[in-house]
């Protein structure tokens, strides 16, 4: 078994938390901004020094290889992303790179025999957190193989077209074209030449440390819906209508939202989660009755039957009387639970227990490209503890010590498919 090397770990987590600095202990990195091109510039750096091959593809994904004894044989690619969510935290998608630049280094270090070609890479815009939609490019990759439901909104002359969240202006088409990282699409992975993907993430969630693990060994990215609850009732002046005969729809709404948690927890699903997160409220005026109030609701959960069951009582707010009010429900989208291939999972789990890392199954919450590279490629996951399961924020922190056992289980499971 061989392990990675904690003091490299150290150091790339240092330096990469400075391309972007907040200020106050994280990270904003936009995708294609300039801290996300310094970052890039380190990357390449760094594995050129070891002799990797550096490719971009049209969509600026970067590509480093270490080529493998067998040039018939398909890469094994490990990948993940560097943009963040504004105020982010360094290490969500920057470790899965961290890691996969890890195993190279690891395999050059040693000079570890491999049959492969060994590929770290780097997905364009992962969060969109500044040109719409997230996993923007593993979308427009992977375009072919995603159900058509899912594929709709991955156009890629949609992406090109989407605008700057900061002027409503600039396009990710146009910053793609700047940023001198755009390629040639024949070196986008496909199944032509790529046969594994590995991704290397942070829980973001408590789970293995309420457990007292730190790796987890990934089966699943949970099936999910989101729908748009909005309820319509009539604007009147705050000061001088009565309130027997307002249509107040933010009251209607507040009141729907106690009615759904009130209703879920009744179906007694621990692992079900559900999430009221964007609101619109119409006129938002503090001297008006609001006559529109929109919410969100995202459910997600392994088992489409208990997902089924959530839906119901959501879509069962149209039937209902809101003190005057209506309600619609419209689908926002929904995805079904993405499974790992089970190859590559047994082989995550073998490579913990004979490095002896507690470790346990878990399943992933969050959206991830491996979700969507696994429509085109055997697929898998590892997480690493997250301290009080703190994500896209600036306290998120993970070890180094569990970020380079991370590393060294993707290493030691890569490793075993390359041995087959």
């Amino acid at each position: 078994m061989y392990k990675c090397s904690l003091e490299r770990m150290k150091d790339k987590i240092s330096t990469f938390s400075k391309f972007g600095d907040a200020g106050h202990g994280g990270i904003t990195r936009y995708s294609l901004s300039e801290a996300a091109l310094q970052a890039r510039a380190e990357f390449k750096k760094r594995m050129e020094a070891i002799g990797a091959t550096i490719e971009y593809d049209d969509v600026a994904n970067m590509y480093a290889t270490l080529l493998g004894s067998d040039p018939d044989a398909k890469r094994i690619v490990m990948a993940s992303h560097v943009d963040s969510v504004k105020n982010g935290g360094n290490y969500d998608g920057i470790l899965g790179v961290m890691s996969a630049m890890e195993v190279l280094e690891t395999v050059a270090e040693n000079d570890i025999p491999h049959k492969h070609p060994l590929t770290a890479m780097i997905w364009t815009n992962e969060e969109g957190s500044l040109y719409p939609p997230a996993m923007m490019c593993s979308g427009i990759v992977c375009y072919d193989y995603l159900p058509e439901d899912i594929r709709s909104k991955f156009k890629f002359e949609d992406m090109m077209a989407s605008k700057s969240i900061l002027d409503n202006k600039s396009t990710f088409g146009e910053a793609l074209e700047k940023s001198g990282y755009k390629g040639d699409k024949k070196n986008r992975i496909s199944p032509e030449n790529a046969g594994y993907y590995f991704e290397t993430h942070i829980e973001q969630g408590p789970i293995l440390e309420d457990n007292g693990n730190d790796i987890g060994v990934v089966d699943c990215v949970l099936g999910m819906f989101n729908y748009r609850l909005k309820f319509f009732g009539q604007t009147t002046h705050a000061g001088t209508f009565p309130m027997p005969k307002r249509k107040d729809a933010f009251y209607a709404a507040s009141k729907a939202l106690v009615y759904l948690h009130e209703e879920i927890d009744k179906l007694g699903y621990p692992e079900l989660v559900y999430t009221t997160g964007e609101v619109v409220c119409h006129p938002c005026v503090h001297t008006c009755v609001p006559d529109y109030f929109d919410f969100s609701f995202d459910s997600r959960h392994e088992d489409p039957k208990v997902l089924e069951k959530v839906l119901e009582i959501v879509k069962n707010c149209e039937k209902m009387d809101w003190g005057g009010c209506t309600c619609k429900v419209e689908k926002a989208w929904n995805r079904d639970t993405v499974y790992w291939d089970k190859k590559l999972v047994s082989y995550v789990k073998e490579a913990a227990e004979e490095l002896g890392v507690s470790h346990q199954y878990i399943h992933s919450g969050a959206g991830h490209d491996a979700q969507f590279a696994a429509y085109m490629l055997p697929a898998t996951m590892i997480f690493v503890q997250s301290k009080d399961g703190l994500s896209h924020c600036e306290p998120e922190y993970s070890s180094p010590e569990h970020c380079t056992e991370g590393a060294s289980v993707m290493l030691n499971a890569v490793l075993k498919v390359d041995g087959e």
